[in-house]
Order: C-alpha cells, then structure tokens, then sequence
C-alpha cells in the first residue's frame, strides 16, 4: 500500500478511535472510499478520522458501526473519547477489545463491575468521586451515559460469556444506602440467573487472593488473549501472552476454590436481607 501511514494509539486523543477504525475497515476489505460511500461521508472525513487529526461526529461512529458491523465499538469509543470524564488512560482501547470479546472474566475487590451495576448503584458510586472533588458533575453524567453504553454488550444476539468473581467486601458495602444496595443485588441475582452470566463471590474466609487490584480477562473470537487492570488514572492493556497466561491460570484457581452459583447466590440473598434489618 503506498503512503501509508502508521497510526501510534497513544499519539493523541483521538489515536485510538483512528486505530480501530482503520482495523475495522480492513477487517472489512473496505477502501476508505468505499467505507465513505457506505456511510454517507465524504472520504476525507474517514481519512481524517483514521489518523486521528480531528473530532469526528456521533453519527460518523454510529454510521461506521453499521457499515464494519463493529456492534457499537465506536460509538462507545467516540464517547469516551470525546468527554472529559478523566476515565483512566488506556481505557479507551480496552472497551473497544471488551465490546467484542467472547468471554470475559472479571475479578473485583471493592465494587460491582461496571457492566453488572444498576443505574441507582453506578450514580452513587459517581457521587461520591464528586463530593471527593475528583470530578465534575458534568463529568460524572459522562461517565455514567458512557458506562451503561457498555452494558449493551450483554443484551447482543450472541452475547460474551461472563464470570464474575466478587471478593465478598464488593457485597457488603452498602453503596448508596440500603435501598440502592438491595436493588444492586438483587440484580446481580437475575444476572446470574442468565446461562451466560457466572457469578462467584470470593468470601473472607478463602487465603489466598489472585490479584491485589481489579482484574479483566478477555478471550477474543480469535481465541486470542488479553489482560487489563487499572491504578488511579491509569489503565494498563496487558499483551504479553506469558503475563496474561500467568493471569489466567490465577483466575482458574480462583474459580475452583470459589463457592459456585448456588452458594455463592446465598451469599447474596443473606446480604440483601441483611439490609431490610
């Protein structure tokens, strides 16, 4: 291919949203001519687009979507992109993997996962980084639209397989009161009542902890695997096949010495009654 141009993810704000498309659009076996005829955009617009030299429309990432059947990859990245909710760095290409995994295994340690909350439950969590002063008001209905975007990942004609492993404190903080609470569990319970959807919760009295932060692991449909955990403000996409194997035979194990469904359902249950009294 002559004159092309090698796209950096990290270059800018937009980098990673030009990645994908460019990805995506190959993917495809499309030209960016072609891509532009599909979608109803002058080719420039797509040029410009893929090497992140501008802000592009909502429609654009919308109409892209539809034409490379990306399932709403970049519409969720142009939001994340486009806001300045301070989400982590490097959390912006992930969503784009975790928008397209198969299987997706999720360990947390101090909240429900992002693609499990409730509304009620994701505001108060927001809430309260607001009276912290980390961020705006404006910054936090930017986090909260762009967070219940991703949860349409779940509701796909062929949605991911979803282990999630909770250590038993994510139960037992009563973010945003009792009521909130109660209604966060109780729909993690219909959750795990989908043959999709595997929810173990990891109790106190269990030695051993895998990992000391949040833990994602995602199986792509290339069978291909990736990790990605975060620190304050900052996301680290893990690549590297013997980390992430590492990573995974952890989860494994974790899996194994973890109550199952039932019992880790009544673990659940007993919490929420625990908030009627």
């Amino acid at each position: 291919m002559v004159n092309r141009k090698e796209l950096d993810p990290s270059a800018g704000r937009w980098a990673p949203f030009g990645v994908q498309l460019r990805r995506s659009r190959e993917a495809a076996g499309l030209t960016q001519s072609q891509l532009a005829k599909l979608m109803g955009f002058h080719y420039s617009t797509v040029s410009f687009a893929e090497l992140g030299t501008k802000q592009v429309s909502l429609n654009f990432a919308r109409a892209a979507d539809q034409a490379l059947s990306t399932h709403g990859t970049l519409a969720l990245m142009w939001r994340q992109a486009s806001n300045s909710a301070g989400l982590a760095e490097g959390f912006t290409e992930f969503a784009g993997l975790e928008a397209k995994a198969k299987e997706l295994r999720l360990y947390e340690v101090t909240l429900i996962p992002g693609l499990l909350q409730t509304h009620a439950y994701a505001e108060a969590e927001l809430s309260e980084a607001v009276l912290r002063g980390e961020i705006t008001n404006d910054q936090a209905d930017e986090r909260l639209n762009f967070r219940l975007a991703r949860q349409a990942l779940l509701h796909r004609a062929q949605p991911p397989l979803v282990y999630a492993a909770l250590a038993e404190s994510v139960i037992r903080w009563s973010l945003g009161g009792p009521v909130v609470m109660a209604r966060q569990l109780q729909h993690l319970e219909e959750l795990a009542s989908q043959p999709n959807i595997l929810v173990q919760v990891v109790p106190f009295s269990l030695a051993t902890r895998p990992y000391q932060t949040a833990v994602t692991l995602l199986t792509m449909p290339d069978e291909s695997q990736l990790g990605y955990t975060e620190i304050p403000n900052r996301g680290f996409l893990e690549r590297d096949r013997s980390t992430v194997a590492i990573w995974r035979r952890r989860y494994d194990r974790l899996q194994v010495e973890a109550p199952m469904r039932a019992v880790s359902l009544d673990m659940i249950r007993a919490a929420r009654k625990d908030l009627s009294t």
